[in-house]
């Protein structure tokens, strides 16, 4: 059993929004070299998360930001006389920071319409952090 761990880093651009990782987390994957075992995805930051969705076109992350929104509003809890951002906590909280995916034969156990998503609930940000690991043999 071996680990091999890869720190993947971008930018935001909007408040909220789902950003494809899929390739990024692939590509280090592939370049752990394992053949088989597990492939964790971990958002940092108290207002992100991490999604496995469909990823044929926009609609699905779009209409996944509008249940977030309509389920939890903006401006109407009590950390948000703090900062402003009690919903982008709440969000990430639900949606959750990471997500695990098999790794079967060197290639992600993913099914033809699964993408991973980043989740950002409190953009634009200048660095994000995406940690992947990689366990198995």
């Amino acid at each position: 059993m071996d680990c091999k761990r890869v720190e993947i880093t971008f930018s935001t651009a909007n408040r909220e929004m789902l950003l494809d990782i899929t390739d990024r987390v692939e590509l280090a994957a592939r370049e752990s070299g394992l053949q088989n075992g597990l492939i964790n995805v971990y958002a940092q930051g108290a207002t992100a998360a991490v999604m496995i969705q469909e990823g044929w076109d926009d609609s699905v992350q779009n209409d996944v930001i509008k249940l977030l929104s309509g389920v939890i509003p903006r401006g109407v809890w009590e950390h948000d006389r703090q900062d402003g951002n009690a919903d982008a906590h709440l969000k990430a909280g639900l949606v959750g920071p990471n997500e695990t995916i098999p790794l079967l034969d060197g290639k992600m156990g993913l099914s033809t319409w699964q993408n991973i998503f980043f989740c950002e609930f409190d953009g634009p940000r200048r660095k994000r952090t995406v940690i992947v690991t990689v366990i198995g043999a």
